[in-house]
């Protein structure tokens, strides 16, 4: 069976336990393993064209016919990115969602990490912003939480803010006050 028709009907079959899942680039090389790197990279780029796989961001596919519905898209590709390092959820998002800010970008998120900083564009999805932290998780474990629908853990609003101030963000200035002056 050629490459291709295998990780089609690998996709197909897999999709009744699955639903929405993203997946790795490096998720089906168990399905070739006889293919050289190069060979691989065709095989995925082969597969975009054919309509099996889509690219979500670099290293990041979803299948079409299966996709991503939960809303959560961006945030289950940061997990996936940077799966190796300590992440949170962090920053303009958090405080976002809690309503302490102002102005947000629409389909952007903010992640700490212990990976490089960087901006990674999700095409249509939106952009995941990563920055980088030499905090350990023991350092804040006491102010994180597990959030299970996004595969990230969050900081709660008082890291949030720290995290403003200590990375120096230009939208600090759009955080408010609430009626009693705290944050």
């Amino acid at each position: 069976m050629q490459p291709l028709q295998r990780l089609e009907r690998w996709l197909i079959s897999s999709q009744a336990e699955s639903d929405g899942r993203l997946y790795p680039a490096a998720a089906f090389r168990s399905l070739v393993p006889d293919l050289s790197p190069g060979a691989y990279r065709a095989l995925l780029h082969r597969a975009e064209r054919r309509g099996l796989l889509e690219r979500v961001c670099q290293g990041v596919y979803q299948y079409p016919g299966a996709p991503d519905q939960s809303g959560l898209i961006l945030f289950h590709a940061a997990a996936l990115l940077r799966a190796r390092h300590f992440n949170y959820i962090s920053l303009e998002t958090v405080l976002s969602e809690a309503g302490l800010i102002s102005q947000m970008p629409m389909s952007w998120i903010t992640v700490v990490s212990t990976g490089r900083s960087a901006k990674v564009s999700c095409g249509r999805y939106g952009t995941i912003e990563f920055i980088h932290t030499e905090r350990r998780m023991s350092d804040v474990v006491e102010h994180l939480h597990y959030d299970s629908a996004r595969h990230l853990y969050r900081a709660d609003n008082e890291l949030a803010l720290d995290d403003m101030h200590r990375f120096n963000r230009p939208t600090l200035d759009l955080v408010q006050e609430t009626t009693d002056g705290s944050i």
